[in-house]
């Protein structure tokens, strides 16, 4: 039995050691993270092949070459950097031609780190076994991890028990110590005393706690972990973060935004008064293409023949010859793919976030743009993405921690003032017919 007990602790003990032992999960998730925020805010001018030189340097190594202070301040403003008269940051920009970089005020010192963190862990190797491993490592979570590490330890437990039970459970159907002793010859030296003082609670053990009743409580604990299971997985159906299609013609928001610094209601300016942001007709985009037939300018995330035929087919579909400066019968519609898509049952209403709560909105997401605290820093990006998860939760989230736009007529007029600086919460903001009506 003391070897049983010794074995059954070693075993536990191990167990904690593997279960709860961070090693490179938090590493990993860094990874991850750092790996998406250098496509989202890097890929426009740096090659994701860190090796390989784009319109900016490569990157690989740039953590051996620059101090981490320096990169910090470059990535969040190299303009302040430069005029500072940093030799390094001068010499630089004078060497790419004295091209601006996009400055990234917004990215947080942990954000930066990330990518950081990324770069130097760039050999693919090493970075493919750590995504897929960060990826697809159902243990990462640390929630998944005490779930499974109860669950082993309670089947220890259940088996040290029946270990315990059926030994005993031999040594009762004997008439005496001396028989079984006799009929085993290896046994415990000490199980004679052992079973002399235990013997009346073991008894009542095998009568009350039967096998049967063990495998029915395993039965509870397993059918209640596949019921959370499968309620996790019905909680991501339909959430689509990350979603990122390639549309009929190829639009970059980075050259079109960020670079040539479009506001967003140009093209969405349904969004400023309307219940929906509205996608441009093709007259808008030929107030500029109508002169712009081909592009010039230093930002090549694909190559100029490219770029030049996408432009063309906005001719192609409006049905415009641009030699004749005429229109002509064959027209067609732009079957784009639509990215932000809420349930019919969901009522929301984009003037009503951006005119009466944009302020509070910027105030409580740290944004410049109402549009970023929703679809994310658009500007950076050529390829649009769903940026958040937009489930009932996220939305519930900023209805509480926003503010009340306490300047508004209808809430002063309407409202007790004492609601006034509360939370958007307070005036109704989390019950269901905000929403759903």
């Amino acid at each position: 039995m003391k070897k049983t007990k010794f074995f059954f602790y070693i075993t536990i003990m191990f167990s904690c050691l593997i279960f709860f032992k961070n090693g490179n999960t938090q590493s990993n998730k860094d990874l991850e993270n750092g790996k998406n925020l250098f496509k989202i805010n890097c890929t426009a001018c740096h090659a994701l092949d860190l090796k390989k030189k784009l319109i900016g340097p490569p990157l690989y190594g740039i953590n051996e070459k620059r101090n981490k202070e320096w990169l910090h301040k470059w990535i969040k403003n190299n303009k302040e950097l430069i005029n500072s008269g940093d030799k390094e940051a001068v010499e630089i920009y004078k060497k790419y031609n004295k091209s601006d970089m996009t400055l990234f005020p917004k990215l947080s010192t942990k954000d930066i780190d990330d990518i950081l963190y990324f770069i130097k862990n760039s050999n693919k190797d090493i970075r493919n076994k750590n995504l897929l491993k960060n990826k697809y490592s159902f243990f990462n979570d640390p929630f998944i991890k005490i779930i499974f590490f109860g669950i082993f330890l309670i089947s220890l437990i259940l088996i040290n028990f029946i270990y315990k039970l059926i030994y005993l459970l031999k040594i009762i159907k004997y008439p005496s110590i001396e028989d079984f002793i006799y009929k085993k010859k290896k046994i415990y030296p000490s199980i004679e005393s052992f079973f002399s003082k235990n013997k009346i609670i073991f008894f009542l053990i095998k009568k009350i706690f039967k096998l049967k009743e063990i495998i029915i409580f395993i039965q509870i604990v397993f059918s209640l972990f596949v019921i959370w299971i499968i309620w996790v997985f019905l909680m991501k159906i339909d959430v689509n973060k990350g979603y990122k299609p390639n549309q009929p013609i190829f639009f970059s928001h980075k050259i079109h935004s960020g670079i040539n610094k479009i506001h967003c209601q140009y093209c969405h300016s349904s969004s400023l008064y309307s219940k929906i942001s509205g996608i441009p007709s093709l007259n808008v985009c030929m107030n500029c293409h109508i002169s712009i037939n081909n592009y010039n300018g230093y930002y090549m995330l694909k190559k100029k023949q490219f770029i030049d035929n996408e432009i063309k087919k906005i001719y192609k579909y409006l049905g415009w010859n641009e030699e004749k400066i005429n229109f002509y019968e064959n027209k067609s519609n732009i079957k784009w793919i639509r990215i932000h898509n809420l349930p019919k049952f969901v009522n929301f209403n984009h003037s009503q976030h951006i005119i009466v709560a944009g302020k509070e909105i910027k105030k409580s997401k740290n944004v410049d743009l109402i549009c970023e605290a929703c679809h994310g820093y658009v500007k950076n990006m050529d390829k649009v993405l769903m940026f958040n998860d937009f489930t009932m939760e996220w939305c519930i989230k900023c209805h509480v921690n926003t503010n009340i736009n306490y300047n508004n007529n209808y809430y002063l007029n309407y409202y007790n003032k004492n609601y006034l600086n509360k939370k958007i919460s307070s005036l109704g903001g989390i019950e269901c017919g905000k929403c759903h009506y």
